[in-house]
């Protein structure tokens, strides 16, 4: 003969079932070795560039202010070296976006994407 009470029968039988996974741990994930790769990988490539790339920018902005005649100077035509130069701005802009672009895909993105798969296969 048992001698547990009887169940209420108001209340619905305990589970066994562990419930749906808690939310991933994205301060573990921050703290990872792995994590610190990818940081150190995006840095050590988006920081010089973006320091050079803003040295030329500011290069060229202070001979438009104070290299007058050297940027008049004739190229070729009615070319002057303030137009090449102008134009080597948006080539470089898209040179380094399209840089960048690259190395996101190769280098960046697998690594986050293994962060990602392990932090949705723990939850």
């Amino acid at each position: 003969m048992s001698t547990a009470p009887p169940a209420d029968p108001g209340l619905p039988e305990p589970s066994t079932d562990p419930g749906p996974p808690g939310p991933p741990d994205y301060a573990a994930a921050q703290s990872s070795p792995e994590f610190a790769e990818l940081r150190r990988t995006h840095r050590s490539f988006a920081f010089p560039l973006t320091v050079a790339f803003v040295l030329w920018y500011l290069g060229y902005v202070l001979l438009s202010s104070y290299a007058g005649g050297f940027l008049a100077v004739q190229v070729f035509g009615h070319v002057n070296v303030a137009f090449l130069l102008g134009i080597a701005q948006f080539v470089t802009t898209f040179l380094i976006a399209w840089w960048y672009a690259r190395h996101a895909a190769t280098r960046l993105d697998p690594k986050a994407e293994a962060i990602k798969s392990r932090l949705e296969g723990d939850a």
